[in-house]
């Protein structure tokens, strides 16, 4: 595994959200939420992750956030891609844009729905980091992609491909990321997905976060992660639980249906639009998203 700096690939590296305008990617908005990014403190942003709703851009679509968030991001702060499909050519076509941009790493998620063998994972992602020169992390959320990577099969791919790094977790297991650590030794990147695990995932060894929640508070998101690396257990208790509904919140159906509520509810984004089969949030939705922002004092 190659070296990595000290502070590379660690922190909050939010996800950001796609603002729509009138069925198109509204670039306004998104550079301002970059920029709200970096003013907040946040460690990073991922560009394409679940938050945007990657499944529903085209591949030029995809390529353009990626190229505006260097635009804006290059420099400032860590501009992480995430660059995977459910077509192997098209996440080449992804991944080689993000690589030529510029991008400090590439997240690449499992294949979804093809339900691959473990073999076939390794080929995959030892074939992609063959690529590039970037870092390159496996996206693991088996909710979404109906796919889980085994132990072994991350040492494979470890052992063949020197710029494969680490992986972003999105599944209710800590012993996993325990064994991890273990196993592929302690500067495996291991970044927590599940926003209310982030204090017990960062407490095992977790590196940071790419939560959803960023969009919403990536203040105190980004402090939590600064207040376990400083070992101050007491003020980490205090933000996790002072985020503990908000991050729930994200939850309450599909996201970033929650999440692009609350946004426009803060002024972040003119409206929550989406495209088919997403869709806003209903009105009963809205009222208990309205309650949540109340009682964490976002308003």
């Amino acid at each position: 595994m190659q070296p990595l700096a000290a502070a590379q690939l660690k922190g909050s590296i939010t996800p950001l959200i796609t603002p729509f305008r009138d069925g198109k990617v509204d670039r306004e908005t998104y550079v301002a939420l970059i920029e709200r990014h970096i003013d907040a403190g946040g460690h990073g942003i991922l560009v394409n992750g679940t938050s945007a709703e990657p499944s529903t851009l085209t591949v030029a679509e995809r390529n353009a956030l990626v190229d505006v968030a260097l635009e804006v991001g290059r420099g400032r702060t860590q501009v992480v891609a995430a660059t995977g499909s459910q077509s192997f050519d098209e996440t080449v076509a992804l991944t080689d844009h993000a690589a030529k941009a510029g991008v400090d790493a590439l997240l690449i998620v499992t294949p979804y729905y093809i339900r691959p063998p473990q073999s076939g994972l390794v080929e995959y992602y030892c074939a992609l980091a063959d690529r590039v020169e970037q870092p390159v992390m496996v996206y693991h959320i088996p909710g979404r992609t109906a796919v889980s990577v085994e132990l072994a099969t991350l040492e494979q791919i470890t052992e063949r491909a020197e710029n494969f790094v680490g992986m972003k977790h999105a599944v209710n297991d800590l012993g996993f990321v325990s064994e991890c650590l273990a196993r592929l030794g302690a500067e495996f990147r291991i970044f927590v997905g599940l926003e209310e695990l982030s204090l017990p995932m960062l407490a095992v060894g977790a590196c940071g976060m790419m939560n959803a929640v960023g969009n919403i508070a990536p203040g105190p998101v980004a402090k939590l992660y600064e207040a376990v690396r400083a070992n101050d257990l007491i003020e980490a208790r205090r933000l996790h639980t002072s985020l503990f509904e908000l991050n729930r919140a994200v939850f309450f159906d599909s996201n970033p249906i929650p999440i692009k509520y609350m946004a426009k509810r803060l002024g972040l984004i003119d409206d929550n639009e989406h495209r088919l089969p997403m869709v806003p949030a209903t009105k009963e939705l809205e009222r208990r998203l309205d309650g949540v922002l109340e009682r964490a004092g976002i308003t």
